[in-house]
């Protein structure tokens, strides 16, 4: 999946456990959204994270 153009948060990968305490490989995957925002004074279409979009590090067009 794509990666946040202003915060860099990516897919993160670990183990799911069971009770049993079997451990397989799964992955998270980041809350990324597809937004227009200022990027060099023009509006571009990136992949920013919602958490940046939530904490005002980046401003919608």
């Amino acid at each position: 999946m794509a990666k946040c153009a202003i915060t860099g948060r990516k897919t993160s990968f670990g183990n799911k456990r069971s009770h049993a305490l079997n451990s397989t490989r799964r992955k998270w995957g980041a809350n990324l959204q597809r937004a227009r925002i200022m990027v060099d004074g023009k509006p571009k279409r990136v992949w920013v994270s919602a958490r940046a979009l939530k904490s005002g590090k980046v401003e919608r067009v």
